[in-house]
């Protein structure tokens, strides 16, 4: 560890994501806490996946921040905590994108976004069960719902419908 890094912000991160019918209208929410404060963010899209709006939580939660910080960031998607952790996303990438020799990943240009997001942090993700009363991940997932279902979503321009 670098000389300073024992003094970086610690942050904890919740995050949830959900498309209502995948794919369909989607949600992403983030709660940041940071000592005595704590917000909320959301938003939503018209036509993407469950797993890029955890992704998009993700990705928008670390944007917020202004300082390389020490995160603990819990999600309830197996799918982004062990793209991370499991060094999967990483792999793809050395691999150009491919999860193996014949498929590729999804959602490459949000694993971009993310990968670069992480660098200058030092981040636990942690997995937590969803919908089992842990109430910040409660919260996000009212905050996913509540973003869903607004009108006058933006397409998910990363989001490619299959025809």
């Amino acid at each position: 560890m670098e000389s300073g890094e024992d003094n970086l912000k610690k942050v904890e991160i919740y995050t949830d994501g959900g498309a209502l019918g995948n794919p369909g209208r989607g949600g992403y929410a983030a709660i940041l806490v940071h000592g005595g404060h704590k917000k909320e963010i959301s938003g939503g899209y018209q036509h993407t996946t469950n797993n890029r709006m955890e992704m998009t939580a993700c990705i928008t939660a670390l944007e917020m921040l202004k300082y390389p910080c020490e995160i603990t960031l819990y999600s309830d998607s197996k799918y982004l905590v062990d793209g991370v952790t499991k060094g999967w996303a990483k792999r793809w990438k050395s691999n150009g994108w491919k999860r193996n020799k014949k498929d590729m990943a999804e959602n490459i240009d949000l694993w971009e976004k993310l990968l670069k997001l992480i660098e200058p942090h030092d981040i636990a993700f942690l997995w937590v069960k969803g919908h089992s009363g842990h109430p910040e991940n409660e919260r996000c997932d009212e905050l996913v719902k509540l973003a869903a279902s607004q009108d006058n979503l933006p397409e998910d321009e990363g989001y490619k419908k299959d025809s």
